[in-house]
């Protein structure tokens, strides 16, 4: 056997070849399909840039308008499944929720055929179409209420805001949205999409594999962080306090949430364009109170860090646009999973065709040939130590 270099998190080694997504970390640079992300976020929508990444291709006027009344028509949720969502405490987390109901979805739909094309899109379809409905219907009954059913007159954006609100969105905040959702879409072998890859390669179903992908999103060192960020800017709380919250996180050697990225060295190109969102929204509806702490937080990073490569990433301005748009704090990350599933059932098709199950090996530190010991002549871990203490 050859020895292989142990690389914690398996940074920068290769696990797959990919055609769904392009990085360029020092140059700032995305692309789905060979098409950078800023040219999708201002001509596309989600479920154009959906179907381009899971089929390949940009979709036809015909095939784009087949898609879209798929995902109309099978938005609502089987009752059993809402009926389950009311036994969920209502103190959850909204991604244990989602992480729940998309395994469900497996017992209805959970026939297996990976080899039939029309199961794969029927998978695809119900799993973009019915994530947003879980996600808005669990916001609504952890507060008691019926959840709210879809509306099949808006797109796919608009019909989660009205959801989550029982009330139509201004199409700006809609439109806004909808981006939100392409820029989060897609990101090559992130920690979530390597989940569901793994998964996948065991040729398990496609809901158990979006699951696998929503409990790792959940993480806050993944998913997770754009909730870190707003509860960073909540504790700094004004602008006088960002020189100091960083120098105390700089001494503390802690992590500054929203900065730095595996992959990029710049700014993050998503991170720019959700600005520039921010910017738009605040311009019609008002200012946040903490985009200018933000603002002045990653004004103060640049100039500490940034010739280490530290810049905002995607999570630092994303919570503040989902702030101004009206969604809770902690449904953030399951807002990054409706659009990631997009993403990780791309993975799931592309591994489809060529799927070898993973079986990485590991470089062992632990003892060997050690003896068994009868129960009644072992010591326990605490008589061990104290023997420790003695002898020594």
């Amino acid at each position: 056997m050859t020895f292989c270099e142990y690389r914690p998190g398996l940074e920068g080694i290769p696990v797959t070849q990919s055609s769904i997504s392009f990085v360029d970390g020092q140059r700032g640079i995305l692309e789905y399909r060979g098409i950078s992300i800023e040219e999708l976020a201002h001509h596309s929508t989600f479920l154009e840039t959906s179907f381009l990444l899971i089929w390949g291709h940009l979709p036809s006027k015909d095939e784009l308008a087949e898609f879209e009344h798929e995902i109309r028509y099978h938005r609502r949720l089987k009752y059993r499944i809402r009926d389950m969502m009311k036994c969920f405490p209502e103190s959850g987390h909204p991604m244990d929720a989602l992480q729940a109901c998309a395994a469900a979805l497996g017992l209805f739909y959970s026939r297996r055929a990976l080899d039939n094309p029309v199961y794969i899109r029927d998978a695809v379809v119900r799993l973009l179409a019915k994530i947003p409905t879980m996600v808005a219907a669990f916001q609504l009954m952890r507060k008691g209420n019926d959840p709210v059913q879809p509306r099949d007159d808006l797109d796919y954006a608009a019909n989660f805001l009205y959801m989550l609100k029982e009330q139509e969105p201004d199409p700006l905040a809609a439109h806004i949205f909808d981006v939100c959702l392409t820029l989060h879409a897609e990101h090559t072998i992130n920690a979530s999409t390597f989940s569901a890859m793994v998964t996948a390669s065991t040729l398990t179903d496609p809901y158990g594999v979006v699951a696998s992908a929503v409990g790792t999103l959940a993480g806050p060192l993944h998913g997770g962080a754009n909730e870190e960020v707003i509860w960073m800017l909540e504790e700094i709380g004004s602008i006088d306090n960002v020189e100091p919250y960083l120098d105390d996180c700089l001494q503390k050697k802690a992590k500054i949430m929203g900065f730095g990225h595996r992959v990029y060295k710049v700014k993050d190109p998503r991170a720019i364009i959700l600005q520039e969102l921010a910017e738009q929204l605040f311009e019609k509806f008002g200012r946040d109170e903490y985009y200018d702490i933000a603002v002045a937080l990653e004004k103060a990073v640049e100039e500490r860090l940034g010739h280490k490569g530290i810049y905002p990433n995607v999570d630092f301005y994303s919570g503040l646009v989902y702030r101004k748009l009206g969604i809770p704090t902690d449904l953030f990350t399951p807002v990054f999973a409706i659009a990631r599933t997009a993403g990780w059932l791309a993975h799931w098709k592309e591994q489809l065709a060529e799927n070898r199950i993973f079986r990485p090996t590991q470089i062992y530190t632990g003892d060997r040939n050690m003896p068994y010991v009868p129960i009644e002549k072992r010591q326990s871990a605490q008589d061990q130590a104290l023997l420790g203490m003695v002898t020594g």
